[in-house]
């Protein structure tokens, strides 16, 4: 590329002078934001300033020169008098500096004929050097896959995604100070797990050269978690990122992000309360308000929240009774007497059949933000039964506009003589070829034996909330650099 070999020609000359184009000290006293907000005191003082930002434009007239900077917080217009800041240096600027450079720029400032308001130019200098051209403005929205590859070029080109970035570090440093203002200790667990556990999922296999043996990567945090508890800790919980080796499609990433919380001794209705608090207070804090934008409609997460069980989830929906539900056989039947097409062809066990009737009939026409009750016990393995009806486990999934956004256990399963059972009917399920059964994890049972408190859990999918509140049609619009295949 022409433009390519100019920019490293320019380089070199830089080099060739002695100029050095990576100076050290570099220290910012002020950013665009700064200068604008305190414009008019700065500028009738004549205060010298200092900043430091990218060249977006050039635009040189006859003994002039107009350029634009910026930096993360805004945009601010440099201007250059050749009989101010001298012939040398105006020339250098002139001949070696392009769009994409970083500057050290120092002057004072002034509002020009047009309104602007500028720095006029006192020294300069070059702080490292584009030898490619930045992204014509609206280049991103041409090759979607492209945006995904070069995250970095799709945040100069689209103020968009930067904001949907920065809602999201928003979000995890507002869950943070709420969960610490509660009494609860933030902590870390193992990614490498000898057992994957702790959710349905297929696991990515990785292999430790030192040890000789193979090692999972983790899938959820939840099982060490839970030792945690055995060992004391009351109020726990982890930002954890996690992998699983499945599809990839609009709601779903191979490596995401959860946050999981521990509560020793919570209750049912004190862990509700407590999640909707947490909630309300993450939107509000992030955006300002509990009312969202979510394409044509509005979101209002005001609490608290309706709560409504599976079975009457599922019954509305298709008509369906899972009560009356006794095989696959029966599901199988139930499902095409609804004229709609299910595919149970992966389906091991009566969870997954069950979780193939919700995720098709019921899940995509509920809007929420509603709290979904009382999930068949062979959906959760690791959840304690519901105290009325032991068919069913003491979960609540928060649902928004058919996206799972918490998934709440309210009462953890804390026998180990009933998780033991669980697991091995899990261990059965895999031999009969279910890929996300659970594996017999004894560790986890022996520190159970051990004794584990009563208590809440619950997870929540960082990316799943932040697409969600910033309008995002793809987890990918939320993840800097998502999984994608590698080009050749």
């Amino acid at each position: 590329m022409d433009e390519v070999r100019i920019r490293k020609e320019k380089l070199l000359g830089l080099q060739k002078q002695g100029i050095d184009p990576y100076p050290k000290d570099a220290e910012q006293e002020f950013t665009c934001a700064d200068l604008l907000n305190q414009f008019e005191a700065f500028a009738q003082e004549k205060r010298e300033i200092k900043i430091l930002g990218r060249v977006l434009t050039t635009r040189v007239h006859g003994s002039m020169i107009f350029a634009d900077l910026t930096d993360a917080s805004g945009k601010i217009q440099l201007v250059f008098k050749e009989d101010e800041i001298g012939t040398d240096s105006f020339a250098l600027f002139r001949d070696f500096v392009d769009p994409g450079d970083f500057l050290e720029a120092q002057g004072t400032l002034f509002t020009t004929k047009r309104g602007e308001k500028s720095i006029a130019m006192s020294a300069w200098r070059l702080l490292a050097k584009a030898l490619r051209p930045l992204p014509e403005k609206w280049h991103g929205l041409k090759d979607v896959e492209a945006r995904f590859r070069e995250r970095e070029l799709d945040l100069l080109s689209n103020p968009e995604v930067r904001r949907r970035f920065i809602v999201r570090s928003k979000l995890v440093s507002s869950m943070r100070k709420f969960l610490d203002e509660q009494g609860f200790m933030e902590v870390e667990t193992p990614v490498f797990h000898p057992i994957p556990g702790g959710a349905n999922a297929r696991p990515f296999i990785t292999h430790h050269n030192a040890l000789g043996v193979d090692f999972y990567l983790r899938i959820a945090p939840e099982l060490y978690l839970k030792r945690l508890l055995v060992g004391g800790f009351e109020r726990i919980y982890e930002v954890a990122r996690c992998f699983r080796n499945e599809g990839i499609d609009p709601t779903h990433n191979p490596e995401f992000t959860q946050i999981e919380l521990y509560w020793a001794y919570a209750g049912k209705d004190r862990f509700f309360r407590f999640l909707e608090e947490m909630l309300t207070t993450l939107v509000h804090e992030t955006l300002g308000s509990l009312k969202i934008q979510h394409g044509d409609e509005v979101i209002d997460f005001t609490a608290p929240w309706p709560r409504q069980s599976f079975r009457d989830v599922l019954f509305e929906a298709s008509g369906i009774d899972i009560n009356k539900l006794k095989s696959p056989k029966d599901v199988i039947a139930a499902a095409k007497k609804t004229g709609k097409e299910l595919d149970f062809s992966h389906c091991v066990g009566m969870g997954e059949y069950f979780d193939e009737l919700y995720k098709k009939l019921a899940r995509p026409q509920i809007k929420g933000p509603i709290w979904i009750t009382e999930y068949p016990v062979e959906m959760k393995p690791l959840a304690n039964q519901d105290p009325n009806d032991p068919t069913k486990s003491a979960t609540a999934q928060l649902l928004v506009h058919g996206a799972e956004i918490i998934n709440a256990f309210y009462y953890e399963l804390n026998d180990p003589l009933d998780q033991r059972k669980r697991f091995k009917e899990q261990a059965a399920l895999a031999e009969k070829g279910s890929e996300e059964a659970q594996r017999m994890d004894e560790g986890f049972l022996t520190a159970l034996e051990h004794g584990m408190p009563p208590a809440s859990g619950m997870g929540m999918g960082i990316d799943r909330l932040t697409a969600l509140l910033t309008d995002a049609p793809n987890l990918k619009e939320v993840i800097l650099f998502p999984t994608l295949r590698p080009e050749n």
